[in-house]
């Protein structure tokens, strides 16, 4: 058997691979006469509306024609083994965790594939040639990529590795390859920010459009730090946002983009307005914490909230960052005769430090709502704090969990205002 091909998961039942005969269990071992290494080959080289399966069956090779007359070819394949991460960054999240947790957790990625596949931030320090020819071959854009500095000695001190390449180096090889990128930057106080965050910002911006994204997050540390780095304090976040808007003007003069965001937490942290929609452009870098307040905020403005009552009355929750933000949609819904209440938590694994909502855990929820809550409400839980699980927070609670000590019905509801209307209405 060939251990270097991957198995078929599943298959779309009346799907072009379902009606050739292609089976669960079975292996690919080419398309076309390419060889398939993983879910990537297979997205590239079925492609197209005819193709010739080679599979193996109980040690057995067997070949399938298919024709797909544009429709999904219907084969989910096995996941890919992660390549794992090299380097010790100082900030790294995921030896800021205490033991116990979600296993998951503790995966130090560092995967070309899942950053083209899921945009998974990954540092280019353990691709070889043949990763970089893949990467050309089957067009895999973008990447999404952490810089961090462009000055290699600062750069390789706080990713930990100190026989990385210039970043600037492995970036060119990408944009000669036409390889679009979004990249970021963790934002250490008295490391990368000031004159060094200037060069990263001037340096990038050389290799744009191929670069086409620059995102600026605060370092994000838990109580279990131990590298002595400093949080992002407000006089910092000013400092950071006035470097920042400076660049965005030069770029959308020249450009009309931005191309330079920063997360919205330097903006909460400096207690300043949101900048207005349009410097987000089309949000590039929204999944990483940049425009997703000011974007709910527009939408709940304009969301239409249809007047209704109910016996039952709605509770939910947020991080300490978010709570202003959503307690003004929660008062739109109660001036629509909507019994609701919003009640921020504090992160009492990771610390105070840490106040965003997806890193708040079952038991977070549970001790935070305890006093609050009452037999016959419903409790709508953010699916952010159930990140890559079904049900289960960081901790291994579950929903079951929650909603047998608390004694209330829980929903799972998306990060959008309508997600919360939409789960009032379902369950009136």
């Amino acid at each position: 058997m060939i251990k270097s091909c991957p198995k078929i998961e599943y298959i779309v039942p009346q799907s072009p691979a379902h009606r050739a005969g292609i089976q669960s269990g079975d292996k690919i071992l080419s398309i076309n006469r390419n060889p398939i290494k993983d879910a990537l080959d297979l997205m590239f080289f079925g492609d197209e509306e005819f193709l010739k399966i080679i599979i193996e069956r109980n040690g057995s090779k067997m070949s399938f024609i298919v024709q797909k007359n544009e429709e999904p070819l219907g084969i989910q394949v096995e996941p890919f083994r992660i390549k794992r991460c090299r380097n010790r960054c100082l900030f790294c999240f995921v030896d800021q965790l205490p033991k116990g947790l979600r296993k998951s957790l503790y995966i130090k990625d560092e995967d070309y594939r899942a950053s083209f596949l899921y945009g998974n931030y990954i540092t280019l320090t353990n691709l070889t040639k043949n990763d970089y020819e893949r990467i050309k071959k089957l067009r895999l854009s973008p990447l999404y990529i952490s810089v961090h500095a462009t000055d290699p000695e600062i750069r390789n001190s706080l990713i930990g590795n100190f026989d990385a390449l210039p970043v600037m180096v492995e970036l060119k090889k990408l944009a000669k390859m036409k390889i679009r990128m979004h990249t970021q930057v963790v934002l250490c106080p008295g490391i990368n920010d000031g004159s060094v965050l200037e060069r990263t910002i001037t340096d990038l911006y050389k290799l744009y459009p191929y670069i086409s994204s620059i995102a600026i997050v605060p370092v994000g540390l838990t109580k279990y730090h131990k590298n002595g780095l400093l949080p992002v304090t407000k006089e910092k976040a000013e400092e950071v946002i006035k470097i920042v808007e400076t660049f965005q003007k030069r770029f959308h003069r020249k450009h009309g983009v931005s191309f330079v965001y920063l997360a919205d937490e330097f903006y909460i942290k400096a207690a300043q307005n949101f900048p207005a929609l349009h410097i987000y452009d089309d949000f590039p870098q929204i999944e990483n914490g940049v425009g997703m307040v000011p974007l709910f905020m527009d939408k709940a403005m304009r969301l239409q909230i249809p007047s209704m009552k109910f016996k039952k009355r709605f509770v939910s929750f947020t991080g300490i960052s978010f709570y202003s933000y959503l307690s003004q949609f929660i008062e739109k819904l109660k001036k629509k005769n909507i019994a609701f209440d919003v009640y921020p938590l504090k992160n009492n694994l990771f610390g105070e430090t840490v106040t965003v909502t997806g890193l708040l855990t079952g038991e977070d929820i549970i001790k935070g709502l305890v006093s609050y809550v009452e037999t016959g409400d419903v409790l709508l839980i953010p699916d952010v704090t159930m990140k890559d699980s079904e049900n289960m927070f960081i901790d291994s609670l579950k929903m079951q969990d929650v909603e047998k000590v608390l004694q209330i019905k829980t929903i799972k509801i998306g990060s959008e205002p309508e997600d919360i209307i939409k789960a009032i209405e379902y369950n009136k």
